[in-house]
Formats: structure tokens, C-alpha cells, sequence
């Protein structure tokens, strides 16, 4: 059909016919920032098209704005959110295109057919929470949830329209004097500390719409905004008309403290067991056993080891040696004391931790539960989990020493791929609290050393020539006897821009002057330190163990072009240097050839690079769509691109012809680690949640996952996600709670 044409002299009297390549076929609504058109892809697929307002395209901060809902709408798509399927912020006229979701939104199905059934509100109710962890779980606040941005289909709910999202560690600021949101479903904070608001936020907002879903008003309820600020802030929630066995859940929703409010999780875990009528909308939960741990008389920790049954499976535990039954609150309870009794022990020295530790600090049978003597031999395995003492928000950092114990072989090379046995040991930092060694068979603590009380969270934690390492940015670089906890050196970090990069034996550092050190990871000692030609300030991305080559680059000032070194790390000799076209990053090697991912100028990956230093070409191979932010890792010749939403894309770095693209996968689990290549076509990644997930690298297939692990039921947030640490049959995973886990690589489904 022909596009729509208005009348008039207001913005929308001329729409435009296309956006982009697709062609607008009719007009769904509008909105303050736009209008939203139906259009079809290529191939057939119904799209809903949202085109900015014509007098808004040309201010700067209106496509800033843009640009970040499209970028929040890109992270959170999921199975609750409409999908980003395309974008151009820096069009003429700036659009974005996301599955069209046919179905009323909640405010006309409420105007239309009155209040919701209690059966209906409580699948709304659930669908929405799941959205909302879904939406908090990928780092964004959505700031403006109400009744018109939920639409209803026949899957669920869906959340929609992100315009004034942002993530968590965003620096944008609401301007002093302006309230950003709809008062009738913003929170107190939002109107009394416009800079400090949470996801919280979100989960009040969640009160309110199901308020309006249940009655058809609101809680707060006025025909001036002001004074439904004044109620938000100051009146309790009017909740009649709720349904008796919801309105709890919702008051508490309401609750004027962000710090009462209960997550979407909790949400979630209170709806359960759902309705039958709920059930068919709401995707069934594996609920696997729940493992405690108790303490002994010391207060020492006696670890329990994870009881790997599938779901419905029941399984037992041994806790401080007695008998304990694999689920109820007893067992949460004394696994919650425990950690109390890691987070006041002693802060100096040397401590060790495990069920009847000797003195010698190695532990005692601990964590194995009558297990331990399999040692992970090939008969038997026994997962185990491991709670770490820990500050703040720190997710613990985990990495293994080879077979003897005292180096790693863990340096970034081309394939990415997982060492093939068991490691000697594994060595994890934590915020706050320094590094443990642990026993990889049965995760007993063997030696842990505190860090300093001022010490910040860990950057990382490496072994490498014979030692292991910590560093802070800015603090210090300490390293490690393996074998006993005992410091050997330690650097000052202040001169230098962010950590060390481990280069095999040799760690590399940064200058604020853009000169490079390069220290003996075993003495410390300075192995040289020069200026890069044609460097102003490098960055280190990558080390390929095979040539011994650590490759730095630099973007020109504009983004048109990347300086590429390849650096012999233990003498400092540049092997070779080009600048090439666009902005760049490596990302691994592959038969002699360096492979890195171009960048466009919203900082979204588009393609990948394959260069061949030897005959001086490059290949440029597009990706079906643009990336964000994806972490990528090499196994031969093709790239796994993990991005922010759980896509996960691999393709063939050399393609003889037809498709690149081997396979995609939408995972939906929001924020990611760095994926892990192993054995056996496997692929693992953490998500923001603590879950652990592999994938079937051959056919593009998710083969299982962990349950989620939080810090006291809550969700946190940090900057980056540690990689899990995937060696022989065994794959370790770390997760906000604080906890090292280790599960059976060989039996993903039955994670």
C-alpha cells in the first residue's frame, strides 16, 4: 500500500515513505519523540518502525537521546522486550526498527475492557518482573515504565519504548530543573534525587501499572501532576480494588524506601508455583537442589559440594560433616552465616579456610561431602561451589596454573581454546579481600592472602612465571609464591595507565607518557622500556603464545584509521607495524593472519578484518548486523562475537564463498563474559546473574546452563564480567554471590 500522507502544518503532515530500506506501510501511533510505522523487511518479517519527529532531527541532544534508547533497547531484547532489529541514529530523519508485537497496549485493553481478571493480573505480574530482570540483568534502568509502553501479546507481555533509559554506570545526568518520566508511575526518587536512582525504580513503577491494571486508576491518583507528585512522595498507595492475594506483592512495590522494594527475582520466586492460567505464559524455571554450607566451631567454612540432579532430582548433602537435605531454608540460612563468619574474620596474614584446616593451612577433606577422593578422575565428578569472602559488588576473577602448578598457560593466543587437562591449581581474587588458592578437585581453600583494607576491587589475577598475580589500576602489582601465599614483589602501579597485560612471562605496562615497560613476571625486573614509533598512547588487546608477539594498536583521532604493532614481548623488537583502514581492534590469529573487528562511529562492531602480514593484505568480511560491544574469541578460522543481549554469532574469518555467517544464537542472558572456547565444540560464558552457559560451537546450539547465583537475591552491576575458566572435563564459574563454582563440562544439561 501507499504510504500514509497527512494534512496540515504539523510535524507529521508529511510521513516519510521509507526509513532506511524499509518501506513504511502504515502508521501505528505516535509519540513525543516520534511516530511509529508498520513496515516488512526483506524477507517478510512485520516491523514496527519508530521515525523521530521532524523538528527534533536536527538538535544534537534530541539524537543523543535517540542514540541511547537505541543502544538500551539493543542490550535489553529479549524474550519480554520487543527486539532492535535495525537502527540509524545519524540518519536525516533517525529511526529504529524492532519486531512488530501485534496486540492492544495495557492502557486500551484497560480503557476498553476494564480491569484485568485476577488470573490475568497475575500473569501480567509475572511477565512483567521476568521482563524487568531481563532489562536489569543487561545494566539499564528503563525510567519510564507505565501502562502505554506494555504491550500485550499473545506470548506475554512486552515492554517497550526506552527513550529516556540509561545504564547503570551511565554519566548522563537529567538535567538540573527537568523531570524526566510519566508522575503518575514515577517513583519518590525520581522526583526527590533525580541522580541516584536504581533499578528500584523500575520495580515501583511495576507497583503502579499493576494498580492501573487491577482497578483502571492508579495508586496515586490526580487530575494535576503536581499533586500526584506530592501523593508519590508524601500519601500511601491506594491499593482498593486489588485482588487480596496480590496486594501485599504490589504494596510492597510501592514501598516508598527504593532499599524495601523486592527485585524482579523475588518477584518471580513469590509467584511461584504459578497458576495453570499463568503457567502458559510464563517459560517453567529449573529449580535445581539448593547446597548450603555451616560452619564449625572456629567459624570456619565447611564447604558443600553442588548437587548436579536435574531438575526435578533430589539430592543430599553433607554440612559440617552432619546430614542436611538438599533444599529448604535451613540450608539458605546457615549458608548466609557462614559467609557473615568469612566477612569478620581476622584481617591480616595468611588465613586459610576449610572444614577442619589444619595447621599447616591446607584444609581438610571439606568440600568433597564424602566425595573428594575422586579428585575429578575420569569415573567420577563431584561440582562443588565455594563462597569467597568479599567487598562490595566483586565478583571473583578466577585463573588456573598448569600442570605443575606454577604456570598457567592461559596467555591470550589464537584460538582462544581452553587448556585440554586438569589444572594444579586455581587462583581467584576477590574485591576487597585479595587472592585464594584452591584445590580445583573439591574447591577446599588452601592459602588465601587478605589485601590491603583500602585495597579497592581486584583488576585481575594471572599466573605466569612461576608466580601469581594481583593488580589494581593505580595500586599495586603484587605477585605471589604459588605454593605458600607468600609475597615475593610487588610494583607500583600509579605511573602506569590501568593493569598489567600478561604477555607469557613478561607483563606489560603503559606509561601516562605512552611508553611501554615490559617486567619479568618471575622478578619483576624491567626487561626494557621504550616509546612505540608512530604510538602516542597504545593500548595491548592480545598475545599469541605461539610467536610470542603482543599486538598494540591505536585509533587515529577521528576513528578513519588503526596504527597495529606486533611486538616481540620479551625484547621489545617490533616484528611488524601497519596502520589500516577503520577503527580496529585485534581479537585473535589465525594461521599466520591477525583478525580483528571494525568498528562504525557509534562505537558498534559491523565486520570483521582478517590481516596477512606477510603478504601485506586484508580481508574485510560484514556482519549481518551491528554489534554491541561483542566479545569475540578465535577457534580457527572462525570468530565467536558475543554481543550485549546475548547474541552470539559465529563466522568464518576466511569464507571461500557463500555465507560467513556459520550460525546466530539469541541467548537472552543479557550482560556477558568473554566466551571460553574447550574441548569438544563447547563454548561457555557467565552472564550478569551468575548463571553459567555452553553452547555447541559445531551447530550453534545452547546446551545448558546454571541456575542464577545473586548476592542476597539482588542483582549487582560491574563494569566487566569475569570469563570462566573451562579445563579438561571441568569448567569453573564465578558469580556476583561471591561464589567459585565448578561444574562438569561433560553434562551441560544436567547443569
Amino acid at each position: 500500500m501507499p504510504p500514509l500522507r497527512g494534512t496540515g502544518a504539523n510535524p507529521e503532515a508529511e510521513h516519510p515513505e521509507y526509513a532506511g530500506q524499509y518501506r513504511l506501510e502504515a502508521r501505528l501511533g505516535a509519540g513525543g519523540m516520534g511516530v511509529v510505522h508498520l513496515a516488512r523487511s526483506a524477507s517478510g518479517l512485520q516491523l514496527a518502525v519508530k521515525v523521530v519527529h521532524l523538528q527534533y532531527a536536527a538538535n544534537p541532544e534530541f539524537r543523543a537521546r535517540f542514540r541511547q534508547e537505541v543502544g538500551a533497547a539493543r542490550r535489553v531484547s529479549g524474550a519480554f522486550t520487543a527486539s532492535v532489529v535495525d537502527a540509524d541514529p545519524d540518519a536525516a530523519r533517525p529511526w529504529m526498527a524492532t519486531l512488530y508485537v501485534p496486540g492492544p497496549t495495557l492502557a486500551d485493553q484497560v480503557k476498553r475492557n476494564g480491569p484485568m481478571a485476577p488470573a490475568e493480573l497475575r500473569r501480567l505480574t509475572a511477565g512483567l518482573a521476568e521482563a524487568l530482570r531481563d532489562i536489569h540483568r543487561a545494566g539499564v534502568i528503563h525510567r519510564d515504565l507505565k501502562p502505554s509502553n506494555v504491550l500485550l501479546s499473545d506470548s506475554g507481555p512486552k515492554v517497550i519504548d526506552f527513550g529516556i533509559s540509561r545504564p547503570y554506570d551511565s554519566d548522563l545526568r537529567t538535567e538540573t530543573g527537568k523531570l524526566i518520566g510519566s508522575p503518575p508511575y514515577m517513583a519518590p526518587e525520581q522526583f526527590q534525587r533525580p541522580r541516584e536512582v536504581g533499578p528500584a525504580a523500575d520495580v515501583f513503577a511495576l507497583g503502579a501499572v499493576l494498580v492501573h491494571a487491577a482497578t483502571g486508576r492508579g495508586p496515586f491518583d490526580s487530575d494535576s501532576p503536581y499533586i500526584v507528585a506530592y501523593q508519590v512522595v508524601h500519601d500511601e498507595a491506594d491499593l482498593a480494588g486489588v485482588p487480596a492475594d496480590l496486594a501485599p506483592l504490589i504494596g510492597q512495590c510501592l514501598t516508598k524506601d527504593p532499599a524495601g522494594r523486592p527485585t524482579p527475582d523475588e518477584i518471580m520466586t513469590t509467584l511461584r508455583p504459578p497458576s495453570y492460567e499463568a503457567a502458559a505464559f510464563i517459560p517453567s524455571q529449573r529449580r535445581p537442589a539448593v547446597t548450603g554450607a555451616g560452619t564449625d566451631a572456629k567459624g570456619a567454612v565447611a564447604l558443600v559440594p553442588e548437587a548436579g540432579a536435574r531438575a526435578g532430582a533430589e539430592a543430599d548433602t553433607h554440612v559440617g560433616g552432619g546430614k542436611a537435605g538438599a533444599t529448604g531454608g535451613g540450608n539458605k540460612r546457615r549458608w548466609l552465616a557462614a559467609t557473615a563468619a568469612l566477612l569478620v574474620m581476622g584481617a591480616g596474614g595468611v588465613w586459610a579456610v576449610g572444614a577442619g584446616a589444619g595447621s599447616d593451612g591446607s584444609g581438610g577433606s571439606g568440600g568433597s561431602g564424602g566425595q573428594g577422593g575422586s579428585k575429578g578422575s575420569a569415573e567420577e565428578f563431584a561440582p562443588w561451589r565455594t563462597a569467597l569472602p568479599t567487598t562490595g559488588r566483586s565478583t571473583p576473577v578466577c585463573s588456573p596454573a598448569g600442570g605443575s602448578g606454577t604456570d598457567s598457560g592461559t596467555e591470550t593466543g589464537g584460538s582462544g581454546a581452553a587448556a585440554a587437562g586438569p589444572p594444579a591449581a586455581l587462583y581467584c581474587a576477590t574485591g576487597g579481600i585479595g587472592v585464594s588458592r584452591l584445590d580445583p578437585a573439591d574447591g577446599r581453600v588452601l592459602w588465601s592472602r587478605r589485601a590491603e583494607a583500602d585495597a579497592p576491587a581486584v583488576g585481575v589475577v594471572s599466573v605466569s612465571g612461576g608466580l601469581v598475580h594481583t593488580a589494581v589500576p593505580g595500586g599495586k602489582l603484587r605477585a605471589y609464591d604459588p605454593a605458600k601465599g607468600e609475597q615475593v614483589w610487588d610494583a607500583d602501579l600509579s605511573p602506569y595507565l590501568g593493569t598489567p597485560f600478561g604477555a607469557g612471562d613478561t607483563l606489560l605496562l603503559v606509561a601516562e607518557d605512552g611508553t611501554t615497560e615490559a617486567l619479568d613476571s618471575a622478578t619483576g625486573v624491567s626487561l626494557w622500556r621504550h616509546a612505540l614509533a608512530g604510538h602516542q598512547r597504545p593500548d595491548y588487546a592480545l598475545y599469541d603464545a605461539g610467536t610470542g608477539l603482543a599486538y598494540a594498536f591505536e585509533h587515529s583521532a577521528y576513528g578513519s584509521s588503526t596504527l597495529v604493532t606486533a611486538v616481540d614481548a620479551t625484547t621489545g623488537h617490533t616484528a611488524w607495524q601497519r596502520r589500516l583502514d577503520g577503527m580496529l581492534t585485534p581479537v585473535g590469529t589465525s594461521d599466520g593472519s591477525l583478525v580483528l573487528t571494525s568498528m562504525n562511529g557509534d562505537a558498534q562492531t559491523v565486520g570483521l578484518v582478517r590481516y596477512d602480514p606477510a603478504r601485506g593484505r586484508a580481508v574485510r568480511t560484514a556482519l549481518p548486523f551491528r554489534m554491541n560491544e561483542p566479545e569475540v574469541v578465535m577457534g580457527g578460522d572462525t570468530a565467536y562475537l558475543l554481543a550485549h543481549g546475548g547474541t552470539l554469532v559465529a563466522v568464518d574469518t576466511r569464507p571461500t564463498g557463500g555465507e560467513a555467517v556459520r550460525w546466530q544464537l539469541e541467548t537472552a542472558a543479557g550482560r556477558t563474559s568473554a566466551p571460553v572456547l574447550a574441548a569438544g565444540n563447547r563454548l561457555y560464558f557467565s552472564a550478569a546473574d551468575g548463571r553459567l552457559l555452553a553452547v555447541d560451537t559445531e551447530h550453534g546450539k545452547l546446551l545448558g546452563q546454571t541456575a542464577p547465583r545473586l548476592r542476597n537475591g539482588r542483582l549487582t552491576y560491574s563494569s566487566a564480567l569475569p570469563a570462566p575458566v573451562a579445563a579438561g572435563r571441568t569448567v569453573f564459574g564465578t558469580a556476583p554471590d561471591g561464589s567459585v563454582f565448578a561444574v562438569d563440562g561433560q553434562d551441560p544439561a544436567g547443569w
